[in-house]
C-alpha cells in the first residue's frame, strides 16, 4: 500500500523525504511536486524502475522519461557537448520550468527509452523536489498522469490516477502553475523551441537569439 506524507510540516517533509529517498534506492516509484506540475520519478539509472515508471503511465519506450537534478553542476556528468548558449540558458532560468535537450554522455548506464542518445534535463525550483534530488542524485521523472489524462496540480488527482504503483507520494500542495515546462533542444546547430510551456519564447530569446521556433 502506497505511504502519502503531508509535506506542509516540518516533521512530514522530514519523514516524506527520507521514505521517498529509501524508495528511490529500492527501485520503487514516488510522486513528488514541483514547480509546474506532480511528476512520477524513479532512479535514472535503475533499468527496471524507469521501466517501471513508463508502465505506470501507460507509456511506450518511444516517449522516454525526462530527468531532474539537484543542480546545473550535474550537467557536466550527464550531458557532452553542450552549447554556450546552453549554458546561458540554464544561468538565467534554472532552477525553473525549462527542459534542455542535449546529448548525453554515452558511458552512462542508463536507458530512459528510445533517447537516441539524447536526454531532456531540467532542474525543478520546487523545494521537496530540490531537496529529495539532493539525496538521491538525478531522477526520470515525468509527469505524474496516466498518458492521455491532464497533468496533476495536486498530490490527490496523482493518486487517483497512479494508485499503488507508486510508493510514496510527496503532498506538497497545489502547485503554482499546471503549465509544463518549456522544451528546448540544445542537440543541433542552433537552439529549437520544441514545446511552449512556462518560460514564454519572447524571454528565451532574450537569452538565446539564435533560438528558432517550429
Amino acid at each position: 500500500m502506497a505511504l502519502r506524507y503531508d509535506c506542509s510540516s516540518a516533521s512530514g517533509r522530514s519523514a516524506g523525504l527520507s521514505a521517498a529517498a529509501l524508495a528511490v534506492r529500492r527501485g520503487e516509484l514516488v510522486v513528488l511536486p514541483t514547480d509546474t506540475v506532480y511528476g512520477i520519478g524513479a532512479d535514472a539509472f535503475n533499468l527496471e524502475a524507469v521501466d517501471g515508471l513508463l508502465r505506470a503511465k501507460g507509456r511506450d519506450r518511444a516517449m522516454p522519461s525526462p530527468v531532474l537534478v539537484a543542480s546545473s553542476d550535474a550537467l557536466h556528468d550527464l550531458v557532452t557537448d553542450f552549447p554556450e548558449q546552453g549554458w546561458a540558458l540554464v544561468e538565467a532560468f534554472w532552477p525553473g520550468g525549462l527542459t534542455l535537450v542535449a546529448r548525453h554522455r554515452p558511458t552512462l548506464d542508463w536507458d530512459l527509452g528510445e533517447t537516441h542518445g539524447t536526454v531532456a534535463v531540467r532542474m525543478p525550483s520546487h523545494p521537496v523536489a530540490l531537496d529529495l534530488l539532493a539525496e538521491t542524485g538525478p531522477m526520470a521523472v515525468s509527469s505524474a498522469n496516466l498518458t492521455r489524462q491532464p497533468s496533476p496540480q495536486d498530490c490527490d488527482a496523482a493518486q487517483g490516477m497512479l494508485g499503488d504503483s507508486v510508493a510514496v507520494y510527496l503532498d506538497g500542495g497545489p502547485t503554482a502553475a499546471a503549465v509544463a515546462s518549456s522544451i528546448v533542444d540544445l542537440t543541433g546547430e542552433v537552439p529549437i523551441l520544441k514545446r511552449a510551456g512556462a518560460i514564454s519564447a519572447e524571454r528565451l530569446l532574450k537569452v538565446a537569439p539564435d533560438l528558432q521556433e517550429p
